[in-house]
């Protein structure tokens, strides 16, 4: 059991949304009941508080009183490493962050124990930037990125142990860091999804409309083949564009809350996902539901999903990729079994991952001295 006596804080990037990293501050918020909450901004709405934070509310920084920061927080990247260093936390012996930019960079001292989940490294920096920095005006971020990055390799010293969310994420943290990490999946909420199988004759892609969610290449691919009728679901800056090239079998639904979006996660003949992931949450709850996978055999989705076994795996971000793996999917369709695939998705439950997080971290207070 992890030691009640440790006073704990629990740190994230920005409290704004329900996503994917925000799950795994919910579990930790249900392990550490007790833990006091910090971010740079917390603009969660009731019933998002009341999921993650168990109603509480987070510490933040001067960023949330900062014009436009609810919407806009993202425009003071500059700012961020200034308002993580002026966190005090010192009077906390278990530090916990949940970090994909500059959460694990709050200051520590020797008799601190700092534990690191990443979802990725400071992706602003080191991966996609071209992507991440198109909401901040081009040449402020550029002449940052130096700074940016120096800052984002010292500040790894601060952590006494790194959580990686996937192998992925591991190969990264030891390439940029030169760090080791332990891997522990993050949590997906599988019980909220059940098995259907009776599947309905459409494929289906529920993304963001972004560029590195390759959503334009899914559409290009099922452009070729006219007899097949593919679904797509999300939103975007790009929806307009990639709604321009789309075909007549290729229909567009908005962003689904999650019931109408479980409901054709379930009766979908495939699920097909073109993007790099970290990890790809959605990928697993569709699993969750016994709906087969399509997904490139890179990032996340080349460790969650078996090929041949719970989906078929492309190696090439192109339409061609995409078609032949879609083709071959309907070739080997009779052997995908719905409940073998449910069975696969289980292995990546909240619970399982609450478990390995308790496991982890009292293994680590246990052998920590100060």
């Amino acid at each position: 059991m992890i030691n009640k006596n440790y006073k704990t804080a629990i740190i994230h990037e920005w409290l704004v949304s329900y996503a994917g990293s925000e799950r795994v501050v919910e579990s930790f918020a249900n392990i550490w009941k007790d833990a006091d909450l910090f971010a740079l901004v917390d603009f969660l709405n009731e019933e998002q508080r009341n999921i993650i934070l168990k109603g509480k509310k987070a510490n933040t920084t001067f960023i949330q009183k900062l014009p436009l920061a609810r919407k806009k927080h993202r425009y003071y990247l500059p700012l961020f490493p200034t308002a993580i260093d002026r966190l005090n936390l010192s009077d906390y012996k278990l530090i916990i962050s949940s970090n994909h930019a500059v959460s694990k960079g709050v200051k520590t001292n020797k008799n601190q124990l700092h534990i690191s989940y990443c979802h990725s490294p400071m992706r602003y920096a080191w991966d996609q930037s071209e992507h991440y920095l198109t909401g901040v005006k081009g040449f402020f971020a550029k002449a940052f990125m130096n700074y940016l990055r120096k800052w984002d390799l010292k500040s790894a010293d601060n952590v006494n142990f790194f959580i990686a969310n996937s192998h992925h994420i591991a190969e990264k943290i030891k390439r940029i860091y030169n760090r080791d990490s332990t891997v522990i999946y993050p949590p997906v909420d599988v019980d909220k999804f059940e098995v259907s199988e009776k599947k309905e004759d459409y494929y289906l892609i529920a993304s963001r409309f972004v560029p590195y969610k390759k959503v334009d290449l899914v559409v290009e691919a099922f452009n070729q083949m006219p007899e097949k009728k593919l679904l797509v679901i999300g939103s975007g800056p790009e929806k307009e564009k990639i709604k321009n090239i789309a075909g007549p079998n290729i229909e567009f639904l908005p962003h689904q809350p999650a019931d109408k979006l479980k409901e054709k996660l379930m009766k979908a003949k495939a699920f097909v996902f073109a993007a790099e992931e970290d990890f790809g949450i959605v990928v697993v709850e569709s699993m969750a539901c016994g709906t087969p996978v399509i997904a490139l055999n890179k990032g996340g989705t080349a460790e969650s999903v078996i090929n041949g076994k719970t989906g078929i795996l492309f190696n090439e971000q192109n339409p061609e990729s995409i078609k032949n793996a879609v083709k071959e999917f309907d070739k080997r369709i009779d052997n995908f079994d719905v409940r073998t695939i449910r069975m696969h998705a289980e292995k990546f439950s909240r619970q399982i991952f609450e478990e390995n997080i308790r496991m982890f971290v009292t293994e680590k207070l246990r052998n920590f001295s100060y």
